[in-house]
């Protein structure tokens, strides 16, 4: 047995990583995960209730000092090649595409390397607007069909290809 619970996986499994800091689909995380019997590593600051989920099997906690972007750097040198990012957050998902993983939004988008930097530089463009005095929209209210797309883009993304 792994240190979280699951026996020790030979070959390609996946961590799934969740930034846990506000992350909306945590519980399906967890449901999608154990039904494939992948680990989850759920990262957040101290400001977060991680504990209600410490002793469960498969999952491993890591929490960090409040700061801006601490359980982005803590997460970052955990990930291998293949492992998956839970994360709204672009930045890390430049960082999470840079170390050969995959970043997944809470909506059910996969993050990739082809467009990555045109999304870092509309949110830039964005925020110099903002910093001018430009208002700009913010996201739509989460949904129930954003649960399910994300659920079906982890499910996709954990499950192997067909034919092997």
């Amino acid at each position: 047995m792994s240190s979280n619970g699951y026996a020790q996986y030979s070959g390609t499994m996946s961590t799934v990583f969740v930034d846990a800091d506000a992350c909306p689909v945590t519980r399906e995380v967890l449901a999608v995960a154990r039904s494939r019997r992948a680990p989850v590593t759920l990262v957040g600051n101290e400001s977060q209730n991680l504990a209600r989920h410490a002793g469960r099997p498969g999952v491993e906690i890591v929490q960090v000092p409040a700061g801006r972007d601490s359980a982005d750097f803590a997460m970052v040198p955990l990930l291998a090649p293949g492992d998956i990012v839970v994360t709204a957050d672009l930045g890390l998902a430049a960082m999470v595409l840079g170390r050969g993983a995959r970043a997944l939004s809470p909506r059910g988008r996969e993050y990739t390397p082809a467009t990555i930097d045109a999304e870092l530089a509309v949110r830039h463009a964005e925020q110099r607007f903002r910093r001018a005095g430009g208002r700009t929209r913010g996201p739509t209210a989460f949904a129930e069909e954003d649960r399910e797309h994300f659920r079906s883009g982890l499910e996709r993304l954990l499950d192997p290809p067909r034919g092997t």
